[in-house]
C-alpha cells in the first residue's frame, strides 16, 4: 500500500486528480464525508488528507510514503525528506512588502512581521541585515499600518491585498510551487513505484 499524503482543499483535490489518472484512483474520497484516510485495496493506495503544514510532518517521520507540500512549508519547517518534484502549479512568490514610499533606516534593525521566520530569518541573513522577527499567524499586513513593523515578509499572489491595504512589494525572494516529497528511507524501499510516479507526473506535467 502506497501512504499519500494530501492538503485538504483545492490544492490536494488537484494533485488527486492527477494521481487518479496514472492509475491511483480512490473515488471514496470525492463523497461527501468527513473522513480523512481513504485506501483503495485494488490500486494499492491510501490518501490521508492533512493540514498543509503537516504534509512535510507525515512524510519525515514516515506515516506518508509521498506527499505534496508548497515549497514555502519547505524551506520553512526545513524537514529531513526528499523533494523529488517541482509540480508546476500552485504558483506565488514569497516576498517582501511595506507601506507605499516606506524608506528604511539602515542604522537601526528591520523589524520584520511575517508567518515565515526562519525564511525571513535566512533571508536577511544573506544579507546581512539585522532584523528583529515578529511572528504572527493572520492579517500581517495591518502589522506595518500600526507601525509594529516596518516591513512584513508574506506570499503573494494577485498582490490586491496588498494594494487595498497601501502596501506594495519592494523585495521578491522567491518563487513557490506545489512539490512532490518523499519519505528518505520509504523512498529507497518503495523506489520503484515512487519512481514510476514522478516519471508519469512530468510527463504530464509537460503537456499541460
Amino acid at each position: 500500500m502506497l501512504n499519500i499524503a494530501l492538503p485538504k482543499g483545492r490544492l490536494g483535490m488537484k494533485v488527486y486528480d492527477m494521481l487518479a489518472d496514472i492509475g491511483y484512483e480512490c473515488p471514496e474520497i470525492l463523497s461527501d464525508n468527513r473522513k480523512l484516510i481513504f485506501e483503495n485495496e485494488k490500486n494499492g493506495v491510501r490518501y490521508l488528507l492533512v493540514k498543509p503544514t503537516d504534509v512535510p510532518i507525515y512524510v519525515e517521520y514516515g506515516a506518508a510514503d509521498i506527499g505534496v507540500a508548497g515549497k514555502d512549508v519547505i524551506l520553512e519547517q526545513e524537514p529531513d525528506l526528499y523533494e523529488l518534484l517541482d509540480l508546476g502549479f500552485g504558483k506565488c512568490r514569497m516576498c517582501v512588502a511595506a507601506p507605499i514610499g516606506y524608506r528604511e533606516d539602515p542604522d537601526r534593525p528591520l523589524r520584520v512581521a511575517t508567518k515565515f521566520p526562519n525564511i525571513a530569518k535566512n533571508y536577511y541573513m544573506s544579507k546581512n541585515r539585522e532584523i528583529e522577527i515578529i511572528k504572527l499567524y493572520g492579517s500581517i499586513e495591518i502589522a506595518p499600518l500600526t507601525s509594529l513593523s516596518d516591513v512584513i515578509v508574506d506570499i503573494v499572489e494577485t498582490g490586491a491585498t496588498l494594494k487595498e491595504n497601501n502596501l506594495e512589494v519592494i523585495e521578491s525572494i522567491l518563487q513557490i510551487s506545489a512539490r512532490l516529497i518523499a519519505n528518505k528511507a520509504l523512498c529507497n524501499f518503495k523506489s520503484q513505484e515512487i519512481e514510476r510516479i514522478v516519471g508519469m507526473l512530468r510527463s504530464r506535467s509537460r503537456f499541460e
